[in-house]
């Protein structure tokens, strides 16, 4: 997205992948269900799904006009918070001590590998950081509604065709509304376009919500930590990205706090 952005605003190229997701989705599941997709009762809760998913990416996106991307990093990544915190009415997901002490840790080392320090002006920041938190609540209360919702048990492809679809139509009216429809065509945006839908916003979404389905929703959103650590790195290796001392001591807090809460089952695996 950050390489082809002066060709098509972030928010254009996320209406454009969610668009090209929602009609492969959408062919996918009439195709299975018909006329009837959408009468089973999933409808209500998938729009909730929906709604607070295309929230999610316009709040970060906005959070990156007023914060640094370090800011913006850290606190969407708070979503796993959100997420434990709604969940904590199921007593399969309650966390114990010890979990929610490997949940700090590794929020922690976050804050040490991505924040760092900013010229601009503070009251801006703040706006800013305050839009990426939103963002990350966005992120970790639509785990819950997928959890407790009844979209939850809904087929994978119908659950990820409520985002997509919902996620089409509001960021193309929101890029619309705020003159980001701009399109410059090259072959840098073609293939960053296709990688975004055919890799991210359709295989990735499917191996995703299948996770979800199979393992304990507030541990994978904890192992989903790592994915600002991956784009960093690939951030040096692609742009040159500076990778300092700071970033090193951040994942090791990080791969610790994962440790930490996954430590039970891992010793469960290893011994018995």
């Amino acid at each position: 997205m950050k390489a082809v952005a002066a060709d098509v605003a972030p928010t254009m190229q996320l209406a454009v992948r969610f668009s090209g997701a929602a009609i492969f989705f959408g062919v996918w599941v009439f195709m299975r269900e018909g006329r009837a997709a959408l009468a089973d009762g999933t409808m209500r809760s998938g729009l909730l799904i929906g709604t607070m998913f295309a929230l999610e990416f316009i709040f970060v996106g906005e959070a990156l006009a007023h914060t640094t991307a370090a800011h913006t990093i850290v606190f969407l990544y708070a979503a796993p918070i959100f997420t434990a915190l709604g969940l904590q009415f199921l007593p399969e997901e309650r966390l114990r001590r010890l979990q929610w002490a490997g949940i700090t840790i590794a929020f922690l080392g976050i804050v040490v590998a991505f924040l760092g320090r900013a010229g601009r002006p503070t009251g801006e920041m703040v706006g800013g950081d305050l839009l990426a938190l939103l963002g990350g609540a966005s992120w970790g209360l639509t785990n819950v509604v997928l959890r407790r919702g009844r979209v939850g048990n809904a087929a994978t492809e119908k659950t990820v065709f409520y985002q997509v679809a919902t996620a089409a139509v509001v960021l193309l009216a929101f890029a619309a509304l705020t003159h980001q429809t701009r399109v410059v065509l090259s072959v840098s945006t073609i293939l960053a376009l296709l990688f975004q839908t055919l890799v991210i916003a359709i295989a990735s979404y499917l191996a995703w919500f299948w996770l979800l389905r199979h393992y304990l929703t507030s541990r994978l959103m904890l192992l989903s930590l790592l994915t600002p650590i991956f784009g960093v790195v690939l951030g040096a290796l692609l742009l040159g990205d500076p990778i300092d001392l700071r970033f090193g001591l951040g994942s090791l807090f990080v791969l610790g706090g994962i440790l930490i809460v996954n430590a039970r089952q891992i010793l469960q695996r290893t011994f018995l």
